[in-house]
């Protein structure tokens, strides 16, 4: 079994910073790519940004420059740096970690979400 949790979400001004993490534990023999994505009301899920065990990453167009995806491997964790933030930023952030279990599983698993609100 393993669980993520996000943490960092909140209200922030426009032009404000917000700094997410996700810790994963459980079962975890190794995980491959972490990823960001956010879901705004009445809006379909999108990636905001990913990135892979040995620190490659993307992002999506409309966060390029404003914000920062890392992991910390020894932590299981993934951060999402977010800058600059704009009103069309607020969404619900979920992280998710494409895992290999100690029983040799391999699953994506997906954290509760967090609240994102950019509002002044």
């Amino acid at each position: 079994q393993v669980q993520l949790v996000e943490s960092g979400g909140g209200l922030v001004q426009p032009g404000g910073s917000l700094r997410l993490s996700c810790a994963a534990s459980g079962s975890i023999f190794s995980i491959y790519d972490m990823d960001w994505y956010r879901q705004a009301s009445g809006k379909q899920r999108e990636l905001v940004a990913g990135i892979t065990n040995s620190g490659k990453t993307n992002s999506a167009d409309s966060v390029k420059g404003r914000f920062t995806i890392s992991r910390d491997n020894a932590k299981n964790t993934v951060y999402l740096q977010m800058n600059s933030l704009k009103s069309e930023d607020t969404a619900v952030y979920y992280c998710n970690a494409d895992v290999i279990t100690t029983d040799w599983r391999r699953r994506v698993y997906w954290g509760q979400g967090t609240q994102v609100t950019v509002s002044s």
